[in-house]
């Protein structure tokens, strides 16, 4: 697996402390992105929490997932959460360990009484101290929040560095991108009460998330104001693949008003059909949390594939310079808007959004069915090289392995073996093993995005051939 490290430095560890006033939690921050370029230390808001013990379980359950592995939990996973200030909000985000749950608390303005909000995206430090004293954080102790360093130590040296070497494995920069893919194509499914809310979560296993159950992915349909399990993906169901991954919305149980469920639709239903991905979103008093799972608990969501059709067109990387100009740090990204406003088509902005998402630049608000503008600490290109699929594809390419003849595509394999890419109304298949195991559930195989890039090329070089007999 490919890793990077990266250097975490922090002014001092972030803290919860008592004072006269009520108790004063300051989340240091790391190296982040703001709208005035990269600051060492960026401060997004000071001010108190309306709803104290809920934004304390919160943060503990980002701060869960971000140190769990819930696939094969014998190794260990420490991740510090990263928080965006998006002018009206918070948002606190992790990945877990195994890269197949990623977790976000969004604290919106009902649950900010203070200053205004910062804009920018950085790390914030979530050290065992600070979680121990987040716990014990009672129902009446009122509670203020600093995310970023005191204005008066902005400018000193004085006070200790905390500094973590975390070793970021490229799958879960790429889990990112493909988790903000799949997630805008989830409607709501279900909506429970708080009293089915909790009896549905506390029926859930806790444990198992190493062992891939025998019977298949476990499905879930709403039936009058809750969720009855069901072994098929009837219309309207929702799958639940390792449910024990739903843990962390634990925490904040007892302060839920609702349960919403977020998932895509069922467009072959029957005993047969793969698993796929959900979101579980807790509503919270000034405040929401959202579990989006993986289709297994074995699997990440760094190969779901949703981002490679984006990644292998030329005109897609240039609408997203374009796009990336018109982003603002909104907290809600409309289509419509950014369509107006660089005169692209809305299914040209959304494959910029998707090119821009491989990079940590952009997420997707299920709530609010948005894209939200965040940035990440990598290089635009990284997830393109550590791509495999991708490299592979431009090899065929470069070598010439890929001959066209009307809707099929003929790819000749490094190892000889020849394979045959059929096109049937815009959709790839393909005669290979890969294609056969998943048949397009996990993105287009090497050789169908190799006739895909040939495909598009040519159709550009016919493009520029009647505008250049045009001219003549």
């Amino acid at each position: 697996m490919t890793r990077s490290v990266q250097a975490v430095a922090y002014r001092r560890p972030s803290v919860l402390e008592s004072a006269a006033d009520g108790r004063h939690l300051g989340l240091e921050t790391s190296r982040g992105a703001t709208p005035t370029g990269v600051e060492d230390h960026p401060r997004f808001f000071a001010g108190f929490l309306t709803s104290p013990q809920v934004a304390a379980a919160g943060l503990l359950a980002v701060a869960d997932v971000a140190a769990a592995r819930y696939y094969q939990p014998q190794l260990r996973a420490s991740l510090d959460p990263v928080v965006t200030g998006n002018g009206d909000r918070l948002r606190f985000e992790s990945f877990s360990g195994c890269g197949g749950v990623y977790a976000r608390l969004d604290v919106l303005g009902p649950g900010l009484d203070g200053d205004e909000v910062g804009h920018g995206t950085t790390n914030v430090d979530v050290n065992n101290p600070l979680r121990e004293a987040l716990s014990r954080i009672g129902t009446d102790d009122p509670l203020h929040l600093r995310v970023g360093p005191e204005e008066l130590t902005v400018t000193t040296l004085d006070g200790p560095v905390v500094e973590k070497k975390v070793p970021l494995p490229d799958r879960w920069l790429r889990g990112f991108a493909e988790a903000q893919v799949i997630a805008a194509g989830f409607d709501l499914r279900a909506e429970l009460p708080a009293d089915e809310a909790v009896r549905f979560l506390r029926s859930l296993p806790r444990s198992g998330g190493a062992r891939r159950g025998a019977g298949g992915p476990r499905w879930v349909v709403p039936v009058g104001g809750g969720l009855r399990p069901t072994t098929r993906p009837v219309p309207g169901a929702v799958c639940l693949p390792g449910p024990e991954r739903l843990v962390a919305l634990q925490r904040v149980l007892r302060h839920a008003t609702a349960l919403r469920v977020y998932g895509p639709a069922l467009t072959g239903a029957g005993a047969g059909a793969g698993a796929t991905a959900a979101a579980w979103e807790a509503v919270l008093p000034g405040m929401r949390l959202t579990l989006t799972l993986s289709p297994d608990a074995s699997r990440g969501f760094s190969g779901e594939g949703g981002v490679l059709d984006a990644l292998a067109t030329d005109e897609a990387a240039e609408d997203a310079e374009l796009i990336e100009v018109l982003l603002a740090w909104e907290p809600r990204v409309d289509v419509a808007d950014l369509a107006a406003g660089s005169g692209l088509t809305a299914e040209r902005v959304r494959a910029a959004l998707v090119r821009l998402g491989t990079s940590g630049r952009v997420g997707y608000d299920t709530a609010e069915a948005a894209y939200f503008h965040r940035e990440l600490p990598y290089d635009a290109e990284r997830v393109e090289r550590h791509n495999p699929r991708l490299r592979s594809a431009h090899a065929l390419v470069d070598a010439g392995a890929v001959v066209l003849d009307g809707p099929l595509g003929t790819v000749t394999a490094e190892d000889g073996h020849v394979h045959r890419v059929r096109d049937e109304a815009g959709v790839l298949s393909c005669s290979c093993v890969w294609w056969a195991k998943y048949r397009g559930g996990r993105g287009p195989c090497k050789h169908a995005l190799a006739v895909r890039m040939v495909r598009r090329g040519a159709a550009v070089e016919r493009g520029l051939a009647g505008i250049d007999g045009g001219v003549r």
